[in-house]
């Protein structure tokens, strides 16, 4: 890590999480040299490498034998040296880009959106509902299950000590990372995932959310085994969406593939994932009802005195 460029490269992707074309231009250096050391760093631990497609993003490395030495090194690099101060004005302007693009995706689809939105509660009322349900045991790690636009982990970023939020949109990817760069939020990272196959180990996560998103599955009951999965022992499942509605328009004309959620459903699919589904939470609407379900892994005692 003496190498000065490594140095620039670790300073870089310790305030946003880079892609080798977006490096490439901050540093000013061609892009096989960049690669190689993204590649020496990958390898040596210092740097995670997260796959979208063709393209790859980096960021300090959270996990493994490094880390803390990873994040104790970021400080040290020296804020008022020239090259560092260039650097930074450089990558303001790569988040200014972004910022760009995602908002010109969510302009054309605006109206769309909208549409939708107006047909159940206000956003900010179901949001308060989640908020609260997440505050009730904070402090640990989350996944958003089709994060979107990230709007999940902005809300909860406060709240927890890491959290991931996964979307098989590169679109929607581009809204969240512009918007989690705008907010500050440094903890918080997307990924390109199917929410079928995650890319995570077993108990991963201490809390689930799929917010929104249950209603476009084709499987619900994979999705919360996927979910169920990756949570931890005594980790909990947060899923918010419809009531059960007769809006066929949604299915239509907006992709749904389900008209809204039974009580009965969630309860039989959240215990075929493993899970123990608590009271639920219903927010009115006209002519959409959202309810809030929280789902339960049991602890590691029970869990162990079952196998």
């Amino acid at each position: 890590m003496a190498e000065p460029t490594r140095l620039r490269i670790l300073a870089l992707c310790a305030h946003a999480e880079l892609s080798v074309s977006e490096l490439v231009t901050i540093l000013g250096q061609s892009q096989p040299r960049v690669s190689r050391h993204l590649k020496l760093m990958v390898e040596a631990g210092v740097l995670e490498r997260n796959r979208e497609g063709a393209r790859a993003f980096y960021r300090p490395a959270e996990r493994g034998a490094l880390a803390e030495m990873v994040q104790a090194l970021v400080p040290l690099v020296p804020a008022e040296d020239q090259a560092t101060v260039d650097d930074l004005d450089r990558l303001d302007r790569i988040r200014e880009e972004r910022a760009e693009r995602a908002s010109l995706y969510f302009e054309a689809n605006a109206a769309r959106w909208e549409e939708l939105r107006g047909l159940y509660v206000d956003d900010e009322v179901v949001d308060a509902r989640l908020l609260a349900a997440l505050q009730e045991e904070p402090g640990g790690d989350l996944l958003d299950i089709g994060t979107g636009t990230g709007r999940v982990l902005e809300m909860a970023a406060d709240h927890v000590r890491s959290a991931v939020g996964v979307d098989n949109a590169r679109q929607m990817l581009e809204i969240a990372r512009a918007n989690l760069d705008k907010a500050g939020v440094r903890h918080c990272q997307v990924r390109l995932a199917d929410m079928y196959r995650l890319p995570f180990p077993a108990e991963r996560f201490d809390a689930v959310t799929i917010n929104m998103v249950l209603h476009y599955a084709e499987a619900p009951g994979a999705v919360l085994a996927e979910a169920a999965r990756v949570l931890k022992p005594g980790g909990r499942l947060i899923v918010v969406d419809f009531a059960p509605h007769e809006l066929v328009e949604l299915r239509d004309e907006h992709e749904h593939r389900w008209l809204g959620f039974e009580e009965t459903e969630m309860a039989r699919i959240a215990t075929h994932a493993g899970l123990s589904l608590e009271p639920t939470v219903s927010v009115e609407g006209e002519p959409l009802t959202v309810c809030l379900w929280q789902a339960r892994r049991a602890p590691a005692a029970r869990i162990a005195a079952a196998s």
